[in-house]
């Protein structure tokens, strides 16, 4: 790597093992406190969970090359337990229930202590049950450096899917054989023809035919889609200034909604993908999926105004956004509803080109994975298991290993392996020197090759980040032995 790309690495997003460590003194664990509050949404108030940091604000936002060490305090009234996701921390901190560490009861603490290596845009949430859909989320930022360099100033923006309703309800609708899912299986049917006065109806925009079958994009029914916690109806607005430029750090932790970012009248550029840097990509539309991060660098035009950046779901008319203005500015009035959207694709994927490269060493063996199910009572799974228990494949450390997962499902699956992050491929027969990520995107019939190096021993959860689908049985281990 040049002057220039190691310089693009450090303040884009990646980590890497060769950049200057900051020192930091000996400090007392930072506090991550999980509580319930209300929000009101369109109106009406719902109690969700939050996780507020020793600042008071969402979250954590720490420097790359200080030590993680943080505790939380569990002040609700059930079982939680925070991963760290885009941090690969030793196994027993990884942060999930049934793999090294237990839950954290109502009351308690638990506290973590490791050398973090990751640095960039990634974010905490809730891995026991549903949750996550409850908002228990919230940004984890690695700062590279203490001040922006390339950029003006930075802002999160956190996305959800919400719902008023219980999720374990909707889990057990959906396992029954109704909820918006119970149209998966409608094939060749008149979609127009359907009932839309239950809890599916409003899906029946998301059901496309394809190869004979039928597709889905969405089978749950969302109240209302969430930037930082609000709506188009009051959404947030940032003050910026004219022609400066703006970082967006953009993270998807919407529980079942894939999502594209459309920046409207405002051109950007990609620069970084789950953290990791890639040479910045220009355009106005991008793809975020389940759990994914974007990175997007605006400039704001020197004349100023009022520029939407919207978070537009798949396959539905909803959507939500924030507004970016400039002083004295007028702030439009948008709609919650705009035109349907389309489904993710792996057509930008293809291009993204990584900063940082793996070490040239050859793969050691390639694993198949296939993910199954969807059909009658709402069972998913791998390779035709549906067991968050089963052990998919096992690896020696210092090993290389791909995995070709094939989707044999009618619906997307953002796949997400703990403890390690890896390299894109190969998109079905394209073969890419694609990004680095610890999320990808596996659309229906279609298959993504990933590699990863074993540097991380330990057992590790694989799993689809659309938390219904893992929640039924979407979900394996890799793990470690002796001997491959």
């Amino acid at each position: 790597m040049n002057r220039r790309d190691l310089l693009l690495a450090g303040l884009a997003g990646t980590s890497l093992m060769g950049l200057p460590r900051l020192a930091f003194a000996e400090a007392e664990p930072k506090l991550l406190t999980v509580s319930k509050r209300v929000l009101e949404v369109k109106g009406k108030p719902a109690t969700v969970y939050g996780i507020t940091g020793p600042d008071g604000k969402p979250g954590l936002s720490m420097m790359f090359g200080e030590h993680f060490r943080v505790r939380v305090r569990n002040d609700t009234d059930t079982d939680t337990i925070i991963h760290w996701h885009g941090l690969t921390p030793p196994f027993g901190q990884d942060g999930v229930a049934m793999y090294g560490q237990p839950a954290i009861p109502p009351g308690e603490t638990k506290d973590y202590d490791f050398a973090n290596t990751r640095a960039g845009t990634h974010w905490m949430h809730s891995h026991v049950g549903l949750q996550e859909q409850q908002l228990l989320a919230a940004p984890l930022i690695v700062n590279e450096v203490k001040q922006p360099v390339f950029d003006d100033q930075e802002h999160v923006v956190m996305l959800h899917d919400f719902t008023f309703r219980n999720p374990q309800e909707i889990l057990a609708e959906l396992q029954g054989g109704g909820g918006a899912h119970a149209g998966h299986m409608m094939q060749g049917m008149d979609h127009s023809q359907i009932d839309a006065s239950g809890s599916g109806g409003g899906l029946m925009q998301g059901l496309t035919g394809m190869m004979g079958g039928a597709a889905m994009l969405n089978d749950i029914v969302f109240d209302a889609y969430l930037a930082n916690d609000r709506t188009l109806d009051d959404p947030e607005v940032v003050s910026v200034e004219k022609g400066s430029t703006l970082r967006l750090r953009i993270i998807n932790a919407a529980a079942a909604s894939n999502m594209w970012i459309d920046l409207g009248a405002v051109e950007g550029e990609l620069i970084a993908v789950d953290g990791n840097a890639i040479y910045p990509m220009k355009g106005s539309l991008f793809p975020i999926a389940m759990a994914q991060r974007a990175d997007i660098r605006l400039k704001i035009p020197a004349e100023g105004g009022a520029f939407p950046v919207l978070f537009r779901p798949e396959g539905v008319t909803a959507r939500t956004g924030i507004v970016l203005a400039t002083k004295g500015a007028a702030v439009p009035k948008l709609a919650n509803e705009g035109d349907m959207t389309s489904a993710l694709d792996l057509a930008q994927e293809l291009l993204y080109r990584p900063v940082a490269r793996l070490p040239q060493e050859p793969v050691n063996r390639t694993e198949m994975l296939m993910l199954s199910g969807g059909e009658k009572g709402y069972v998913w799974g791998l390779n035709g298991e549906a067991d968050p228990a089963q052990p998919l494949f096992t690896m020696r450390q210092g090993e290389r290993i791909a995995v070709m997962m094939h989707n044999m499902t009618g619906m997307a699956h953002p796949m997400h392996l703990h403890g390690h992050y890896f390299k894109v491929v190969a998109l079905g027969g394209n073969v890419i020197d694609g990004a680095l990520r610890d999320v990808v995107l596996v659309p229906p019939m279609q298959s993504v090759t990933i590699v990863f190096d074993a540097d991380n021993p330990g057992s590790w959860p694989f799993h689809c980040h659309h938390v219904y689908h893992m929640n039924s049985g979407m979900m394996g281990s890799v793990g470690y032995t002796s001997a491959a």
